[in-house]
């Protein structure tokens, strides 16, 4: 079976803060001929893991990392390793996965109101710049 998941799947499974919830989820992954993972769930999970459960970025890292370089799972390569080069400068993953997603469409560059994830892009070479 080919199954997407959703962000409490994800969490459960790395987090395994919840044993019954853990063991489900672990065999759902385990068992599925692949999982495909949406970019959004993954946005939120490294949201959540570093809002809520105040994960630093080289764990959050890690975790991602192992996650997406299982055999079953399929994801935006690109997309990831953009948002996870982010993160790791010291920005926010989705920001990265944002911007990527903008260059894949065409966009000259990515704008923010938040200048700090400006500096972070532009810092691993994504154009990015403030509103006028």
């Amino acid at each position: 079976m080919r199954i997407a998941v959703d962000t409490n799947i994800l969490l459960r499974f790395l987090l395994a803060d919840d044993p019954v919830q853990h063991r489900i989820a672990s065999r759902l992954l385990e068992e599925a001929e692949a999982v495909i993972v949406p970019m959004v769930a993954l946005c939120e999970t490294v949201w959540v893991l570093s809002r809520t459960y105040r994960l630093s970025r080289s764990e959050i890292g890690e975790m991602i990392r192992a996650l997406v370089e299982a055999e079953t799972i399929e994801c935006d390569m690109e997309l990831v390793q953009t948002g996870l080069a982010t993160l790791e400068a010291g920005g926010d993953f989705a920001d990265g996965v944002i911007a990527r997603q903008g260059q894949f469409k065409r966009a000259d560059t990515f704008v923010s109101f938040d200048q700090k994830a400006v500096r972070q892009l532009n810092r691993i070479g994504i154009e990015a710049r403030t509103p006028a």
